[in-house]
């Protein structure tokens, strides 16, 4: 059950199946193997045209890759084999220009290895191949952002309403298409319960104590890994969100305002905008069930408006201020990070949470020491000038430090962080990812310095990218993966005490 960060609520752009490429009678294009009607749908993400005998270090996955075959080498079979190591998506094959059909050894090697493969016409180019993907991307990102802000404004309708708990958790498992589950505190294992579904439990007890269910029912090994989920979440020190799949749904599960109160749902299939669904979800629910004192809130409004100090309407603390700056919704952060005290005016978002931040993907964060509730001006300016740091660092979080690298995070904090982010590599995919990130992604100088192949190299890394979950791509991924295979580095060579 890898655990993840909770992600930027705004959906990524979704990918493209096939079945919507060849119901696009204008390109004319035909399935000759892989993307039969029983097929499983496959997701493109780009489109790439090249005539190189071997396209494959050119491609980033996930790629509709376009030919002619111009250079197409006689070894059909082996091409292909480098194209499916390389993630390619399928394989676009242009008649006319070189060949008058599609060589029959290739629609086989495609058959062996399960790239689908499809028949350009001579009549359609590949640009126009490439623009109608984008388009429908485009459309595709359009059409989830709206299914977002629609379930943004039901879900707080359904907040607004007398149940306003069970009335929310409904209207969630209604707009996923699944399930949805609250456990307080402390509460009862759900997974004796959790497939029981509206029948139950959604209006299933009305205090604190309850465990809540909605939506459809699950089958016993769902139920029983969401139980898990759940309770791993909501342990004293768990991740920020976890995630797994049993039975061919996905699971989630989100803390809600740092009690151990947590919020998991299950979908069959999920979707870009699922999660920015499900976190507003989560801030809504956090309002609803977090046990605060009466008036808090409006308490620090009232003295702050009366020239007073709104401290006196905090709790004791210790607290953190948080400065963040990105492009995910700040709601969603803040949820994350299991507060309602935030502050998104301007570019930069102003949290205050009793929990620690850990780095969160699609924000910059600044953390400021824990200060309790009568020195927060100066927490603030902590915050400010450690978000100013991680910018330049180009890291995902910087904490207030007095100075020093090794002094930005705390050790044992950064030792915990790299054994669960490295947890699912075997030790050889721990020490090629290492020589690849310290030779900068060549594959050549790190096949080289390993002793292998630079196919070995370039097979290990994409399956660390998969099991990672990871974009090895991104500069702030290959910071945050560095740290931690140097942080595993020192412990391993710190003399034994």
């Amino acid at each position: 059950m890898p655990a993840t960060p909770s992600a930027s609520a705004t959906p990524p752009t979704p990918g493209v199946e096939l079945a919507a490429l060849l119901a696009d009678r204008e390109l004319g294009l035909r399935a000759l193997t892989g993307a039969g009607e029983r097929a499983p749908a496959v997701a493109v993400h780009a489109v790439h045209a090249s005539e190189m005998a071997d396209p494959s270090p050119y491609l980033l996955g996930g790629e509709l890759l376009l030919t002619a075959g111009a250079q197409l080498e006689a070894d059909a079979d082996a091409y292909v084999a480098r194209l499916v190591a390389a993630g390619a998506a399928a394989l676009g094959f242009g008649v006319a220009p070189v060949y008058e059909e599609v060589p029959p050894e290739l629609a086989a090697a495609c058959a062996r290895h399960g790239l689908p493969l499809l028949e350009v016409p001579p009549r359609t180019p590949f640009t126009a191949v490439a623009r109608t993907v984008w388009r429908l991307m485009a459309e595709a990102r359009t059409r989830e952002l709206r299914r977002v802000t629609e379930a943004q404004q039901s879900l707080a309708a359904a907040a607004a309403r007398p149940d306003p708990v069970p009335a929310l958790l409904r209207r969630l498992a209604a707009t996923l298409g699944g399930h949805a589950t609250l456990l307080p505190a402390g509460g009862q294992d759900p997974g004796r319960d959790a497939g029981q579904g509206t029948g139950q439990s959604a209006g299933q007890g009305t205090g604190q104590a309850a465990t809540r269910h909605a939506g459809r029912d699950l089958p016993p090994e769902a139920a029983g890994a969401l139980a898990a989920l759940l309770t791993r979440v909501g342990a004293p020190g768990g991740p920020a969100t976890a995630t797994d799949a049993a039975a061919g749904w996905q699971l989630t599960a989100y803390p809600l305002g740092g009690e151990g109160q947590v919020l998991g749902v299950a979908v069959p299939d999920r979707t870009p905008g699922d999660h920015a669904i499900t976190a507003i979800a989560a801030v809504l629910l956090t309002l609803l069930t977090t046990h605060r004192p009466a008036g808090t809130e409006a308490g620090a409004l009232t003295r702050l408006l009366l020239g007073g100090s709104p401290a006196e309407a905090l709790g004791p603390g210790p607290w953190h201020v948080v400065h963040a700056r990105g492009t995910g919704d700040p709601q969603a952060l803040a949820a994350a990070l299991g507060t309602v005290l935030v502050d998104a005016r301007g570019e930069e978002v102003r949290l205050l949470a009793e929990r620690e931040p850990g780095p969160l993907p699609g924000w910059r964060l600044g953390v400021s020491a824990p200060a309790g509730p009568g020195a927060l001006a100066g927490a603030e300016a902590q915050a400010r000038r450690a978000l100013r740091r991680a910018e330049a660092a180009r890291a995902p979080l910087a904490r207030h430090t007095a100075g020093g690298l090794d002094a930005l995070l705390d050790p044992a904090e950064a030792l915990t962080h790299a054994r669960e982010l490295l947890a699912p590599l075997a030790p050889e995919q721990v020490r090629t990812l290492r020589a690849w990130l310290a030779h900068h992604g060549s594959w050549d100088r790190t096949a080289a310095a390993l002793g292998v192949h630079r196919n070995t190299v370039r097979q290990r890394v994409a399956r660390c990218t998969a099991l990672l979950g990871r974009d090895l791509d991104d500069p702030d991924t290959r910071m945050e993966l560095w740290f931690a295979l140097r942080t595993l580095d020192r412990q391993d060579n710190s003399p034994v005490t």
